[in-house]
């Protein structure tokens, strides 16, 4: 079940971020990879900021998490993760495939580039590349 996540979630938004978030190791620069990889504080500061979490609900647990934020004319998808014991298993494509649907304005989503899973990722499902 994908459904918007609400105050109550927001330990468990952290939570799933954090865990997803050790795929960076030793990939993304050191000086970026800190722990908590999100703090609280920076958590809040997002959702204050507009971006909205939605989250896969399986076995009554988020299990993964995705941001929607609208800015101007565009929407942003952000902060995208999946609990690591629950990758490949369609969660991020059922989440994208939502906020999708959610806006018809342009969609722009940022990553790590070295991240070349979240690259595939996103690129498997029509989005390109707009610099490098």
């Amino acid at each position: 079940m994908i459904r918007r996540c609400t105050d109550r979630d927001f330990e468990r938004i952290y939570s799933v971020i954090n865990d997803s978030a050790v795929a960076y190791r030793g990939v993304i620069p050191e000086d970026r990879l800190k722990t908590p990889y999100m703090s609280r504080e920076e958590l809040r500061h997002e959702i204050d900021e507009g971006v909205v979490f939605y989250g896969f609900e399986e076995e009554g647990e988020i299990q993964g998490v995705m941001g929607i934020q609208q800015v101007l004319d565009v929407t942003l998808i952000r902060h995208a993760y999946v609990c690591t014991a629950r990758r490949n298993r369609g969660i991020g494509g059922k989440l994208l495939s939502h906020l999708r649907q959610m806006t018809d304005k342009p969609i722009l989503i940022g990553t790590w580039r070295d991240a070349s899973w979240a690259v595939r990722f996103y690129e498997g499902r029509g989005f390109k590349l707009v610099s490098e």
